[in-house]
């Protein structure tokens, strides 16, 4: 079954993909004469990842739309970035959001530096209509480290092991990312509804 992520990010659908080996299921990004997505008005992950997949899916002639949204909270900041992560600083980098959360982390004890990685995904399709969420525990780091993975990854680290996303390989961290928890909660439910 071949659906369309309301994303023109190669390498989202590229991880999609991965997720979706040995399923019947195909991503696809959305066409380019669909236009932009429509900004993201949402006040929650769920919010926004509802305004992507109804935009796709009523651009895109009833064929089924995926949409996510996701992000990182922290404990310690009630919560922020949240739904800003990708905006989280004035410049809107990886790079520079990284770096403003480090200061903004600066000096707060180990105990209190619990964050997580969050991700809503919404399916709207003919006979479908889908909503489900993943959660991946975690800390901030002091430190960036490991050259892999984007974002965030380089300061999130791993209470098991230690290591920061960063450090992991493209299939390492996607089998155990929030998106990944995600996908397998709407596999589940999708197993269930066929």
């Amino acid at each position: 079954m071949k659906i369309i992520l309301a994303t023109r990010n190669k390498g989202k659908v590229k991880e999609f993909n991965v997720l979706a080996e040995g399923t019947n299921l195909e991503f696809i990004s959305l066409p380019e004469e669909i236009g932009d997505l429509p900004e993201e008005t949402g006040t929650t992950f769920q919010e926004n990842a509802l305004i992507k997949a109804k935009f796709a899916f009523e651009n895109c002639g009833g064929t089924p739309c995926l949409a996510d949204d996701s992000g990182l909270e922290v404990k310690f900041l009630d919560g922020a970035p949240g739904i800003y992560s990708a905006r989280y600083s004035e410049e809107g980098t990886d790079d520079s959001n990284t770096h403003k959360l480090l200061k903004d982390m600066h000096g707060v004890p180990k105990k209190d530096r619990k964050a997580s990685f969050k991700c809503s995904l919404v399916l709207i399709g003919k006979d479908c209509d889908h909503s489900v969420e993943g959660s991946f525990e975690g800390e901030i780091g002091t430190s960036l480290k490991g050259k892999n993975g984007f974002g965030y990854d380089p300061i999130f680290v791993l209470p098991e092991s230690g290591l920061h996303l960063a450090e992991l390989n493209q299939i390492e961290k996607i089998k155990v990312s929030h998106r990944s928890i995600a996908f397998n909660k709407l596999k589940a439910v999708l197993e269930v509804s066929r």
